[in-house]
């Protein structure tokens, strides 16, 4: 991001997206550069009193993790400090207050994100590095544009995998002491504190945190992985991984998962979890960022831009306020049950997000009113909302970002249509909503 001037000082890595100690490339980076330039090594995290809506669920979520961060890195001699206000702000004071010498941070193509590092890098004179830790193919080196569709980005992303899909070099014990008192973070108290929305409870079926999501990886390895193709488009059945939001908050590495999963058997099982890791989780970060308005109708393609302005008056067999679609008071049982599993678990199922998603445009006035509410419910609830794969999946649901033109009908235009009677033949309906009833 900025070369800068060069000056002895500590090497620190502004830790926000990739919230792991181990098999992290920026971390890994940052201690590089500190071991080769004799420096100490700190690592810091920037805490939002209010970020994309998030609730206490996903702060909690995120809370713990970043509890067994700050152990590991302390078990390595790295001291974890823990920032609160805006991020932008609190780095740079940081920076001064401990004359950092050099600044290297991951990799978020989310807009706020980038603003908050490009008002930094305006800010300070030393170099400061992004190191993209989150993509298996750094989203620059993938695609220098945003790409059309899985179609024309897979074969890009492919021929670099072998270049890019490395092993990770151990975190070692860091030989240069921070030689400061380092503040003991009081979890419970900086939580209690914090002005964020608290009406949405954290969730009890997953635990956070490093271990667990290497545990989980390997359970789905063992378990599910095997039986994956057969079942992962089967909402009434546990066959995802539920590794979403370990990846979301950079709890796992998604290249860890791949180096592991690539090391199975080639089977159509192992081949459709890996385009769904790598070639759609990473074109969603290529979308973020070669489209400044990835949450907004202007990202919509051409084609379909076109077909909703033609449809804009049609029709809708059902309109409903937002207050009825969070309630989860609609006609239709099965999205009712897709609402409630997102609203009490954290979570929902890959169908049922395209489904819900398409039926929110289906009973909103316009489709720019359908995305804002698909959003906000999205953030609000999902343990992995505010993420590139979130705002691209409801950009494709409701505008047919990376698809293709469709049959015409009405309200949909060209869009691709879901319905409850389709889903009804590729699923079991009725004992997906009873299990939601029962959660």
């Amino acid at each position: 991001m900025k070369k800068g001037a060069s000056r002895p000082g500590p090497v620190l890595y502004w830790m926000s997206r990739d919230q792991r100690a181990r098999d992290n490339w920026a971390l890994i980076h940052a201690q590089r550069v500190a071991l080769e330039r004799k420096e100490p090594l700190v690592v810091a995290f920037s805490l939002a009193h209010d970020f994309l809506n998030a609730t206490l669920r996903q702060y909690s979520f995120m809370f713990e993790g970043l509890r067994g961060v700050s152990e590991a890195l302390r078990n390595k001699g790295i001291p974890f400090y823990l920032l609160y206000g805006k991020p932008g702000e609190e780095i740079l004071r940081f920076v001064a207050q401990f004359g950092v010498a050099f600044l290297i941070t991951d990799f978020d193509p989310l807009r706020i994100k980038r603003q908050w590092k490009e008002d930094v890098a305006r800010v300070i004179s030393i170099p400061f590095y992004e190191v993209d830790a989150h993509n298996i193919v750094p989203c620059w080196h993938a695609s220098v544009k945003q790409e059309f569709a899985a179609r024309t980005f897979r074969p890009r992303i492919s021929g670099k995998l072998e270049e890019f899909l490395d092993r990770f070099p151990r975190l070692a014990n860091h030989p240069i002491p921070w030689g400061r008192d380092i503040p003991e973070i009081d979890w419970k108290t900086v939580i209690n504190t914090l002005t964020i929305d608290r009406s949405v409870a954290p969730v009890t079926w997953i635990t956070p945190g490093e271990e667990t999501a290497n545990k989980s990886l390997k359970r789905f390895i063992k378990k599910k992985l095997p039986f994956y193709e057969e079942k992962r488009n089967k909402p009434e059945i546990d066959g995802q991984s539920n590794l979403s939001p370990y990846l979301h908050f950079g709890q796992i590495s998604a290249q860890r998962v791949a180096l592991e999963i690539r090391e199975l058997e080639a089977t159509k099982s192992r081949e459709a979890f890996l385009e769904e890791l790598i070639v759609r989780r990473e074109l969603s970060d290529n979308f973020c960022f070669y489209n400044p308005a990835y949450d907004s109708a202007a990202a919509f393609p051409e084609w379909a831009r076109r077909t909703l302005k033609e449809h804009g008056r049609d029709k809708r067999p059902y309109l409903y306020s937002s207050k009825e679609l969070e309630s989860a008071s609609t006609h239709d049982p099965l999205w009712n049950a897709a609402q409630m599993e997102m609203v009490t678990a954290g979570k929902m199922h890959g169908y049922m997000r395209m489904y819900w998603a398409k039926k929110i445009f289906e009973w909103s006035e316009t489709p720019e009113e359908a995305l804002s509410r698909a959003i906000l419910l999205n953030d609000r609830y999902e343990l992995d909302g505010r993420d590139p794969s979130g705002y691209t999946g409801c950009a494709w649901a409701i505008g047919g970002v990376h698809d293709r033109a469709w049959f015409q009908r009405s309200v949909f235009g060209k869009l691709r249509y879901m319905s409850y009677n389709a889903s009804r033949h590729k699923f079991n309906v009725d004992r997906y909503i009873a299990t939601i009833q029962n959660l």
